[in-house]
């Protein structure tokens, strides 16, 4: 699915739509240029889960955890790890295979580590469009035959 976002606004209700619809085990996978609004889809993901505390990207962390949604949340920014097997150390594992959803960005730092079924989601500018329009990709939705 295409999703053409206008502002903060729409790429944030999408998030929302996508958590709301969000199963246990699922993993999500964020790619997108620094500035392109993964924080703030993240941000309408977890509302969607009933997630209502500040949700920031935990570049320094590696991994944020929230317990206060219908199902946890598991958010990871990869970006800073220099080998995947800094990983391990974080347990990713317990997250991956879970009770919770799993929401990674910069996924391409850990590719090894992915399972095969993943929901992938691009954030991509188009300044020719306007400096908010963003173009969002979903691809790979385990659920999409679902009726969901």
């Amino acid at each position: 699915m295409m999703i053409e976002s206008f502002g903060p606004g729409d790429t944030y209700s999408l998030g929302q739509r996508l958590g709301r619809e969000a199963k246990k085990g699922d993993i999500f996978c964020l790619n997108g240029d620094l500035g392109v609004g993964k924080t703030v889809f993240t941000q309408g993901f977890a509302a969607g889960l009933g997630i209502t505390e500040p949700v920031n990207s935990p570049t320094f962390t590696i991994l944020q955890q929230y317990d206060e949604g219908r199902l946890p949340l598991y958010h990871f920014d990869v970006y800073r790890i220099g080998d995947v097997s800094e990983m391990d150390e974080v347990g990713y594992e317990d997250c991956f295979y879970g009770d919770g959803v799993t929401l990674i960005e910069w996924p391409e730092r850990i590719r090894e580590l992915l399972p095969e079924h993943v929901v992938t989601v691009t954030i991509e500018k188009n300044l020719e469009k306007g400096f908010d329009y963003r173009k969002i990709t979903v691809e790979g939705t385990k659920h999409e035959d679902s009726g969901n």
